[in-house]
């Protein structure tokens, strides 16, 4: 398999592809903070907690996602079979708790302060970034948005455009937004009027406690965390932000690299939207071992998700690139 460098020696010396990051990307940090086990352990499910909880271990995983699917799949079984609607209400309703506990588990898990990040990391981090032209991200953490905000670090003028302007509201059009959120973010939010951020400062109110003060007050940051792709998709055609930068996605052409992502199904309407776009090769990364069972469906995911006529697919070590090195 290739590493990172190499991929990167592969292309054109005027060229400058796009990246896609997902969670690998920050479990590369600290993979004991990002990862399902630690939100699951973190997780308050409320007075639902004998309900849900045995969920995730009658089934054997830390996947939120996962349960998410199970619970919807059982509200179309009870619906269909007539059963009682005050069950299948709660089971509507389970899954808001199941959503809202995954957000407030994230909130409570992450680290509060950019300064929690060495500078020497986000000197690599921000040095990895600045090979790339646009750059999408899947994750709901801050650590991304925490890299691209270091001004006062290397490289020297090293900047990225989000589309937030005046006032943090976002505005996207017109500007030359570089950096897309695919997913939400803990510091996005909506207001019902505007889309706006939260600012990012080593001292005051961090971004943490103003995503607290924000729960605490109902307003939840903008994520999508539904169970399937379909649903997924469904989210983001009705959010302006959302559907800005999936329409970014369609719109790349020349080289993409996918870092971090384990090419699940619940993430094809991303896969199609890229198999859509004039990207013409892709490079995936891969974690360890390349002939494990995880990473050979993933392999093989790629290859059926992202493949067709004048498109290449290739793979490259993900320990090779130097993220956080």
């Amino acid at each position: 398999m290739l590493t990172f460098q190499e991929a990167i020696d592969t292309l054109d010396e005027d060229e400058k592809p796009s990246i896609l990051l997902a969670n690998g990307f920050s479990q590369a940090w600290d993979a004991a903070i990002f990862n399902y086990a630690n939100l699951l352990e973190a997780a308050d499910f409320g007075d639902r907690e004998r309900v849900i909880r045995p969920l995730f271990e009658n089934l054997g995983t830390y996947d939120f996602e996962l349960i998410m699917k199970q619970l919807v799949a059982a509200e179309a079984v009870l619906n269909a079979y007539g059963a009682g609607e005050e069950l299948i209400q709660n089971i509507v309703s389970d899954k808001e708790v199941l959503k809202e506990s995954l957000i407030t588990a994230i909130s409570s898990t992450h680290p509060d302060l950019p300064g929690e990040v060495e500078d020497n990391q986000y000197v690599a981090v921000r040095t990895f970034l600045s090979q790339f032209n646009k750059i999408f991200s899947i994750n709901y953490d801050l650590l991304f948005y925490w890299a691209r905000n270091k001004y006062n670090l290397a490289p020297e003028n090293y900047s990225t455009d989000d589309g937030f302007r005046a006032q943090r509201c976002w505005e996207g059009y017109g500007t030359n937004q570089e950096v897309h959120f695919l997913h939400g973010g803990l510091h996005i939010y909506d207001t019902g009027s505007y889309i706006k951020k939260h600012a990012c400062t080593d001292d005051g109110i961090t971004i943490i406690e103003q995503v607290r003060n924000n729960l605490n007050a109902g307003n939840f940051p903008l994520f999508v965390s539904e169970p399937t792709y379909q649903k997924k998709k469904q989210r983001i055609d009705h959010n302006p932000y959302l559907n800005y930068c999936y329409q970014a996605l369609g719109d790349l052409s020349g080289t993409l690299f996918i870092h971090g992502h384990s090419m699940d199904e619940n993430d094809k309407h991303i896969f199609n939207q890229i198999k859509s776009s004039r990207v013409s090769k892709i490079f995936v990364s891969i974690y360890g071992n390349e002939n494990t069972e995880p990473n050979t469906r993933t392999k093989a995911n790629a290859l059926a998700f992202l493949q067709r006529y004048g498109v290449e697919v290739d793979f490259y070590q993900a320990e090779s690139a130097p993220v956080w090195a």
